[in-house]
């Protein structure tokens, strides 16, 4: 049975909408610099958006494992717990990273902004969740569950950068 990454590749609805306003490129998986987690364990850069930015998987496993994102400005941070969790987000809150506050009125304000330019949105998005077979959180649950994650910073999921062995800026702030 093919992963759920796997399963992305071949709906082009899909990949479509991940690409924009999704933001998220699966053959963007190389980060701007080498980067490594504190604790030792694996990092595996899967995907990467448009400002050079890199979605990690960490630890061992599949699809199931923690995500963490990383900026290109040296901030980074865990923003899901399996593939489907950050699915979930960005289908329903693609506009995260203007969020830090995790609040549903700064999710209006930068949703008012991607709708000028796409009114057919959540038809796109909810065509995008049904070929994946995902159901979608509202987005105040999925605003929750990103300031969870964000909040789970330990030394498991904090990135440094290789080359000076300094720690990543936390994503969202202290």
């Amino acid at each position: 049975m093919p992963t759920l990454l796997s399963r992305i590749s071949t709906q082009s609805e899909v990949t479509e909408f991940l690409r924009w306003p999704g933001d998220f490129e699966l053959d963007r998986a190389d980060h701007v610099e080498p980067v490594h987690l504190a604790s030792g364990a694996r990092l595996e850069g899967f995907a990467g958006d448009g400002s050079g930015g890199t979605f990690f998987f960490c630890g061992e496993g599949g699809d199931e494992r923690a995500v963490m994102y990383a900026d290109s400005e040296g901030s980074a941070g865990l923003i899901a717990v399996g593939l489907r969790e950050l699915l979930q987000l960005l289908f329903v809150v693609p506009w995260w990273r203007d969020c830090p506050s995790f609040t549903e009125a700064e999710s209006r304000a930068a949703a008012s902004e991607f709708l000028e330019d796409m009114p057919d949105l959540a038809d796109l998005r909810d065509r995008a969740a049904a070929a994946l077979g995902l159901d979608l959180p509202t987005e105040s649950e999925a605003l929750q569950r990103l300031r969870q994650r964000s909040s789970q910073a330990s030394r498991d999921y904090v990135l440094v950068l290789t080359s000076e062995g300094t720690p990543y800026e936390p994503l969202f702030g202290e």
